[in-house]
């Protein structure tokens, strides 16, 4: 039977890379000088205990997150956060990875700049159809920083050991929202389609009893909907629309509010269980702040 291996420390992923533990909280990895390894028919899929930024240069061996495959296997950058569960497939008996990887463990940016907001890099918790794909100029920022890292982990460890990895850490991840910021838009085409079909949900789900019985759609919902995680689906609608997912969402929620305030035949209480809220105050109340007038108002002066 199949298991799931947890890897909770950067040396232990160190011995399957082949790799020396130069630092205890962080590693570099070149994959080209890691001996080519047999796979193991027992491990169905992997859990880190720390981060891992994945640059992949080859098809030969397949990253799954969840159910699907990355949708680009070269040049492709992967970011993995600590608890996340990916499976490997590799194709041959024996595999030689290239590319490059970079690990750190929490424990390393604890106090430090990046380790409290770290959670501002969001694409930690993107998935499928979701890598980052980089230009070759990209591709050289990136090595760059991994060698930056590399060279300080070659020198004996002192007080700046830290700050200077951390904050090179930093700076990669920044360049790397400034990449995500660039891949939004070339690849617009895309990302229209995804909103076009994200205005087709609202409307099936507002045009069936699910607002009455449920309320408002979640953004995870609809993420699920469109087969996009949370995470990258919100940022996509920001970054398209100015608005946030639930902004965008509470919007149609209002311009279904108002169509049916034309309705002489339903009062306002009506019109708030059919929207989904058990209690007409709080309609009133949601109205109001997005409006600038109460139901009962608009009504009257419409």
């Amino acid at each position: 039977m199949k298991t799931v291996k947890f890897l909770d420390t950067v040396s232990e992923y160190n011995v399957i890379a082949d790799q020396p533990t130069l630092h205890p909280l962080v590693s570099v990895i070149d994959f080209s000088n890691s001996t080519p390894k047999q796979k193991d028919t027992q491990v169905s899929s992997l859990q880190f205990g720390f981060y891992l930024v994945f640059f992949k240069n080859d098809q030969s061996c397949r990253i799954r997150y969840g159910r699907r495959q990355y949708d680009y296997q070269e040049g492709t950058l992967i970011f993995i956060a600590p608890g996340q569960v990916v499976s490997i497939e590799e194709d041959p008996e024996y595999y030689q990875p290239s590319g490059h990887a970079l690990l750190f463990h929490p424990d390393l940016i604890r106090g430090t700049a990046i380790g409290q907001h770290i959670k501002d890099y969001t694409f930690f918790s993107y998935d499928v159809n979701e890598a980052l794909h980089v230009s070759e100029v990209e591709r050289q920022v990136v090595l760059d920083c991994f060698s930056k890292i590399n060279i300080e982990l070659h020198r004996p460890i002192d007080r700046y050991s830290k700050k200077l990895i951390a904050s090179t850490i930093e700076l990669l991840l920044d360049y790397c929202m400034r990449f995500y910021d660039r891949q939004f838009i070339t690849r617009q085409h895309v990302n229209t389609g995804i909103i076009a079909k994200f205005e087709n949900v609202l409307d099936a789900y507002f045009q069936s009893e699910q607002l009455t019985a449920s309320g408002l759609p979640t953004v995870s919902y609809c993420a699920q909907r469109l087969n996009v995680s949370t995470k990258y689906f919100g940022d996509l609608i920001k970054k398209e629309t100015g608005k946030t997912a639930i902004e965008f969402i509470q919007l149609r929620l209002i311009d279904e509010a108002k169509e049916k305030m034309f309705d002489p035949d339903k009062s306002v209480n009506e019109v708030a269980y059919e929207l989904g809220f058990k209690y007409p105050q709080h309609f009133t109340r949601f109205f109001k702040q997005k409006v600038g007038i109460t139901p009962s108002e608009f009504r009257m002066m419409n």
